[in-house]
């Protein structure tokens, strides 16, 4: 079907927006009805969800607190992934660095990903919910070498350094946009119709 999409989400990102809109605190949506509701923004059909996240981070003995944070995770997990549109978690880890939670590794799984959905010809346009600029290099090639048309789905406070600053190379290189509003979360509680 020539309207099937493919949504690649950095989860660590989306939740940053989330928790933006929330003042602090997360917004609860559905992850499936989010992606199709954004998918039928651009008149697409939201075939497949690409979800990029990382475990909680975890001692060697984990506290109480690690444990549940690691099971409240697992449960999140499966449940996503039980759902349609077909959804691929991809995880890489969460590290530690003086006290400061980083996720490693996720960037690469979802290069790898943009590039086998390309090479597959799945999808004439996918839609990135990201604000890296590590990808700007694999999208070229995309738009260049399999014409695939690149949809972002940001939100930005055009604050430079800030943690939903955007890059003017990530900006470019897409075909569309959608700034991410607040009624996108409370709109994803069910899917439009």
């Amino acid at each position: 079907m020539p309207n099937e999409t493919a949504v690649f989400i950095d989860a660590g990102y989306l939740s940053r927006i989330a928790k933006h809109f929330g003042n602090g605190k997360y917004l609860k949506y559905s992850l499936h009805a989010f992606a199709i509701n954004i998918a039928k923004e651009f008149g697409l059909w939201c075939e497949d969800i690409y979800f990029y996240t990382a475990p909680p981070f975890q001692c060697a003995i984990p506290t109480p607190e690690e444990s549940k944070r690691r099971s409240d995770y697992d449960k999140f997990i499966k449940k996503i992934a039980s759902k349609r549109p077909t959804t691929y978690i991809r995880e890489g880890r969460c590290q530690k660095i003086d006290g400061v939670y980083k996720q490693k590794g996720v960037d690469g799984l979802m290069i790898k990903d943009l590039i086998v959905v390309a090479q597959r010809k799945q999808h004439k346009k996918v839609i990135l919910i990201t604000s890296d600029t590590d990808f700007v290099q694999v999208l070229e090639e995309l738009k260049r070498d399999y014409g695939i048309k690149i949809i972002l789905a940001y939100y930005t406070d055009r604050k430079r350094g800030s943690g939903f600053s955007m890059s003017n190379h990530l900006w470019n290189i897409c075909d569309e946009k959608l700034l991410l509003e607040k009624e996108h979360f409370f709109s994803s509680l069910q899917p439009k119709l």
